[in-house]
């Protein structure tokens, strides 16, 4: 278990250095669309600190498989969200932004939400799921990409509107949360099948006949655009905390079900999960859907004209 801690606190650092680096090459390059992906790969492969950013997350994904090798999902989900904070003194420090008091109140209350679905966990009394019927996993995670691929089209359709006010990129957040619940689920499954009791060559057969790696590579790939665009677009001190909660709580809530992790059935600790789940929710719904417009400087005061003769 405490090798599994030991993962989840290293791919939060992993992952919270990836994003921020990859925004601080982003801020550097002309803007990308999702319209243009190829234009947009062109631009981030040049770059070597987006390289390095890149490298940081991929780093990030196998420490994550062993996480969901030894912690339940809930838990594990529990400890990845703690690495927001880590994520906001990163951006504060090597990007420059500031969260305002809303949006840091949010955060604080995302994460007392979380610590209470950590709080609900017990060693010894919650079981670590290793598969998923197929059928049920396509179910939860088709629509939930058609979902997702919906939110983000229509976030870019307002953007390009005339009277837009600047948004602060909850939408694009919400969007590619649940891509990348999708994507967590499947490496859920991955690791799943990671056990070489049956051999190498046996293990890849299985693998490949579930839908795991193919979920793996939409997401991976639809999610690297949408992320990319998104993080160039908006303040990461933000966008990251929303799609990493929509995230986690995707995978802790629908995850759990799928691999038949059983909820507690101790009162107090299922109490716990059920309100910190709908604790995040509610929050994640009230944050400020866009940055307050650019103060328009007044215009100086000048000496009145002197009356002509």
């Amino acid at each position: 278990m405490w090798w599994g801690v030991a993962a989840a606190l290293l791919a939060n650092l992993l992952y919270s250095t990836g994003f921020v680096l990859e925004k601080r090459a982003l801020t550097a390059m002309p803007s990308v669309s999702v319209r243009n992906p190829a234009r947009l790969l062109r631009q981030v492969i040049s770059s070597p600190l987006w390289i390095g950013g890149s490298l940081a997350l991929a780093a990030g994904f196998g420490a994550q498989l062993i996480v969901y090798r030894t912690l339940p999902i809930a838990a594990a989900q529990g400890i990845f969200v703690s690495g927001l904070v880590l994520l906001l003194l990163l951006s504060a420090k090597l990007l420059g932004e500031r969260t305002s008091g809303r949006e840091r109140y949010a955060v604080a209350a995302i994460l007392a939400a979380l610590l209470m679905v950590v709080l609900s966990l017990k060693e010894g009394t919650d079981t670590v799921g290793r598969d998923a019927p197929a059928p049920l996993v396509l179910t939860v995670c088709l629509p939930s990409l058609a979902a997702g691929l919906w939110l983000y089209a229509s976030a870019e359709r307002r953007t390009r509107s005339k009277h837009r006010q600047p948004t602060t990129g909850v939408e694009y957040g919400v969007a590619v949360g649940l891509l990348y619940g999708v994507s967590s689920l499947a490496i859920k499954g991955v690791s799943s099948h990671l056990s070489l009791d049956g051999g190498l060559g046996g293990a890849l057969l299985d693998l490949l006949r579930s839908p795991y790696p193919y979920l793996l590579l939409f997401t991976g790939a639809f999610g690297l655009i949408m992320s990319q665009a998104a993080l160039q677009k908006c303040r990461a001190s933000l966008i990251v905390p929303v799609c990493t909660t929509v995230t986690s709580l995707f995978t802790a809530v629908l995850g759990t079900l799928a691999f038949g992790e059983a909820l507690p059935h101790d009162p107090v600790r299922l109490t716990l999960r059920v309100a910190g789940t709908v604790l995040a929710v509610a929050v994640l719904l009230v944050m400020p859907k866009h940055d307050p417009a650019p103060a328009v400087p007044a215009e100086p005061n000048l000496p009145p004209k002197e009356l002509m003769p």
